[in-house]
């Protein structure tokens, strides 16, 4: 049984990541941890929790956590987790990081756009990347796997296959998103107030958000050409999902029948991507790992629609997803139940 800490056990990514670890049959929760005033009892930080888990949420204690755990899922926000990430890893505990701190492979391009010192760039040059569908082989006995942020989960789901098969123009991506309210995290803001997003939908960060940069690694790193993408993202007043329309410079003339060929080939042994015949809802990926998937063709355009929960898929099912495999463990456990 794999015992596992959850560091930032206050979060939203924490509480999905412990309903996974309790239906999960070869993981349990072993030790939480939080700042010192999010701390109490889980049950009472996520009252759904009431009668399935017991545990007191503690203030980090990396002597007590390094005897607990074999694995530490660190939901801390990006900044934050480097500062406890190569301890954890110098006490023999493998990691699974939530944060951007360990994604973006050149650090000045990570202190660039974080606009933070990186303080552990030697773990940074040692952490795999997290996406398993495209870096598996990586993945597989890793101590540190950076886990993916969520929009790059959908974008670059939806694009690999393009160019793997050099159906595209690798400088000429367009990645327009739509967001669930939780992405924003659980710290109250007037921005995501309900008042102010009821009813609501709104375009942020223009040309500037973070996760552009990650979706343009992730694509390099994966097709071995320099990839520009252009990615605007928007919130919508809805809790959960991430919606993606990507389009794509058709470099031939791919007929619609041929995308759909070419996507359930390249995934046709990924248990979490689902390939449709029409665009995907975001209702239908809600509470589950899965990605899905449609691909068209358009006015000389390549147009690629791809879905996940941005709390799952986009984080702690794919974080779980990446631990089931660092440990050697079936991959799907626990990510096959839909969980409300």
């Amino acid at each position: 049984m794999v015992k596992v800490a959850i560091i930032g056990a206050s979060g939203y990514t924490a509480c999905e990541s412990i309903k996974i670890l309790l239906r999960h049959d070869q993981a349990r929760v072993s030790y939480l941890t939080a700042l010192p005033e999010e701390c109490g009892e889980i049950s009472e930080i996520f009252p759904i929790f009431k009668g399935q888990l017991e545990m007191v949420v503690e203030p980090i204690d990396l002597d007590k956590l390094s005897q607990a755990a074999d694995v530490a899922l660190c939901c801390l926000p990006h900044k934050v987790s480097m500062q406890f990430v190569g301890k954890l890893l110098e006490a023999g505990v493998k990691v699974v990081d939530f944060s951007a701190d360990y994604r973006i492979h050149d650090v000045n391009l990570y202190e660039k756009v974080y606009q933070v010192k990186h303080t552990d760039p030697v773990n940074l040059g040692r952490a795999a990347f997290g996406l398993p569908e495209l870096f598996r082989k990586k993945i597989v006995g890793a101590k540190l796997v950076a886990n993916p942020g969520c929009y790059p989960t959908a974008a670059s789901l939806g694009v690999a296959p393009l160019l793997k098969e050099k159906l595209i123009a690798a400088d000429d991506i367009i990645v327009n998103a739509v967001s669930g309210v939780s992405g924003a995290g659980r710290k109250a803001t007037l921005a995501f107030h309900y008042p102010e997003m009821s009813d609501n939908i709104f375009g942020y960060a223009v040309g500037t958000h973070r996760h552009m940069p990650e979706i343009e690694q992730i694509l390099t790193d994966f097709s071995g050409k320099t990839v520009k993408v252009l990615f605007q993202p928007h919130v919508v007043c809805i809790e959960r999902g991430i919606i993606e329309t990507i389009y794509c410079q058709d470099l031939g003339s791919t007929s619609p029948a041929r995308l759909s060929e070419l996507f359930k080939e390249f995934y046709k042994n990924e248990p979490f991507v689902r390939i449709l015949d029409k665009p995907p809802t975001a209702r239908n990926v809600a509470h589950t790992n899965f990605c899905d998937i449609y691909a068209t063709s358009v006015k000389g355009k390549i147009v690629v629609f791809s879905a996940i929960d941005n709390l799952i898929k986009g984080a702690a099912g794919q974080a779980i997803q990446n631990m089931n495999i660092i440990c050697g463990i079936d991959e799907k456990s626990g990510l096959l139940t839909v969980n409300s």
